[in-house]
């Protein structure tokens, strides 16, 4: 045990202002990469976001904006404000750990790293004109065209009727978004859930679930043209 002050605050204050100096001399010897002024006889194709918002306009390849713009931000935030209240495991504070802290970490990790920072990366480097996508090294033609069919995930499954599809979708959202209370008896058997509770486990379980929709969604896109789980008048899914 030794103190805070002045062991770990000074190593603190020397590491910011290395960082400080360091992209002050950056910013003198490099100098932004500005595009050209905006011209209304010319739209840039692709009309990019900024970097950090390259996710979320990536996102809108595979969902409606109500779901990509909307939902999965705010539960993002919303999640991320939850953490202290869903996870009270105490292991791991003050210290390092990965072998007491596996879920905790691999899931943030997952989530930061193998959605958030790939999605960029994609929309970064991978999308052209169009927003199609073009390997490393390949001309962005500006005329290429994907001739793509998509398809509700119902329909390829063999639910071809109205209400056939109408059906399969909502069995098929309940359970992607339900199984955590479908599996509730058998969680409340383990000894992680009672330290857990209820309505944590719940949570948890509804914001995990909503996390995986998205790698879920751009396999089965890649794959299959997969469009929607469940599309109705009103709302799309």
């Amino acid at each position: 045990m030794i103190p805070t002050w002045p062991y770990l605050t000074r190593l603190e204050l020397l590491v910011a202002l290395g960082v400080l100096v360091a992209v002050t001399v950056w910013s003198i010897l490099i100098d932004a990469p500005l595009e050209a002024k905006a011209d209304l006889n010319s739209t840039p194709n692709p009309s990019k976001a900024p970097w950090y918002f390259l996710g979320l306009q990536e996102m809108l390849k595979y969902f409606d904006p109500w779901f990509a713009g909307m939902l999965l931000p705010g539960l993002i935030i919303v999640g991320l404000t939850l953490i202290p209240y869903l996870d009270k495991n105490p292991k791991g504070n003050g210290y390092y750990t990965l072998t007491e802290r596996k879920f905790a970490i691999s899931t943030f990790l997952f989530g930061f790293v193998g959605l958030w920072i790939i999605l960029i990366v994609i929309a970064t480097f991978f999308r052209g004109p169009g927003w199609n996508f073009f390997w490393p090294g390949q001309y962005w033609d500006p005329h290429k065209t994907v001739a793509q069919t998509n398809v509700d995930l119902p329909y390829l499954l063999g639910a071809h009727s109205a209400w056939a599809r109408a059906f399969v979708g909502t069995i098929l959202v309940a359970v992607i978004f339900g199984w955590p209370l479908l599996l509730l008896p058998i969680a409340r058997t383990r000894k992680w859930f009672q330290n857990l509770g209820t309505v944590r486990y719940l949570v948890t379980g509804l914001l995990f679930s909503t996390m995986m929709s998205l790698p879920i969604k751009m396999i089965l896109n890649a794959l299959f043209n997969v469009r929607y789980f469940l599309r109705t008048e009103w709302l799309n899914i």
